[in-house]
């Protein structure tokens, strides 16, 4: 957590000045890697239906998850039947494995079955996007899109349209690739995008703006709708890529909290970790809300939120697909 917030900070760290030659390496190897696989020394396998690769440059939350859900919701709506791949990050397989509604988070990771659950949609995921595509068209031969999320710099899957998402409001960090920053890729990557995407303002790369807006409040244990009383005081919880963007999301609606704590990205829930916070109720992300079922009390709630793609988005995209749909 320390180190990620390091790598927002517009002065470098004395610390990170010591990982710079492991980025540099870092850099040597990712572009060795990308190069195999452009030139053809490495396999890349190609999917039967087109393929969107929703991604990043950078590591931690920049909103794929919310966008995968508003893509599959809207390809709905325009008769298209999209199935989502995925890692699968924390999931333990064996892989690939079609994701059930039933499924435990542990079992297949926390934003495969939330995709899962929102959208209606097949998922599979595995470690090798590959062999998830080539299920997905075995298993599911209707399905006439794939959106696979979080997959940029997996190169072994041939992609169509690569959509690249960006955090208007942390941007690209202090610039550097990992360790000494955030990148997975350098600034580079979004000069040569066509579908460069920010969210929660624009940022100077992006062609689109997403709108996220907050959604409805659920109850963590049994998932009914509620009204949250915004007069009352709360204590709240995120485990994901920016946690402090969920807290800050609840003061501009006006909710008090008493009390909030930050976890790492996918962590694994259990009850020890709300045993400072017992006493009010609870908030949290519904990426969490997965986790902590089991063993939610009935005043614990999470919210969902909502990608609200441009109308010029929506159109561009279209064209593209139904020109990438008549060339497989």
């Amino acid at each position: 957590m320390w180190l990620q917030q390091q790598w927002y900070k517009a002065k470098l760290h004395p610390f990170l000045y010591l990982l710079t030659p492991l980025s540099l390496l870092f850099w040597l190897i990712t572009n060795l890697r990308r190069s195999f696989y452009f030139s053809g020394l490495a396999p890349r396998y190609k999917a039967k239906v087109p393929v969107i690769v929703v991604g990043n440059i950078s590591v931690g939350g920049t909103g794929k998850t919310p966008l995968v859900v508003a893509l599959c919701q809207w390809l709905k709506e325009e008769g298209w039947k999209p199935g989502i791949i995925s890692r699968g990050y924390g999931a333990k397989g064996p892989f690939p494995h079609s994701v059930a509604e039933t499924d435990e988070p542990a079992k297949v990771g926390d934003e495969p079955l939330l995709m899962r659950r929102r959208t209606g949609c097949p998922v599979i995921i595995a470690p090798k996007r590959g062999k998830a595509a080539q299920l997905m068209t075995e298993q599911h031969p209707d399905v006439d899109v794939i959106i696979c999320d979080d997959g940029l710099q997996h190169y072994a899957l041939k992609r169509d349209i690569e959509l690249i998402m960006l955090d208007a409001e942390r941007g690209t960090g202090n610039g550097w690739l990992l360790p000494a920053g955030p990148l997975r890729e350098g600034p580079w990557r979004l000069k040569g995008a066509d579908w460069v995407i920010s969210n929660y303002g624009r940022h100077a790369f992006a062609r689109h703006v997403v709108d996220v807006e907050p959604g409805s409040w659920f109850r963590v244990d049994n998932n009914e709708k509620v009204e949250l009383k915004t007069e009352d005081k709360y204590n709240a919880v995120a485990g994901i890529g920016y946690p402090h963007r969920f807290f800050n999301s609840l003061a501009d609606q006006g909710i008090e909290l008493e009390k909030s704590q930050a976890f790492a990205d996918h962590h694994v829930f259990s009850e020890r970790d709300f045993s400072q916070l017992m006493g009010k109720p609870i908030l949290m992300t519904e990426k969490d809300a997965g986790k902590c079922q089991q063993f939610a009390q009935p005043d614990w709630y999470y919210q969902t939120i909502d990608a609200k793609l441009p109308e010029v988005m929506k159109t561009n995209l279209l064209v593209e697909l139904e020109r990438k749909k008549n060339v497989h």
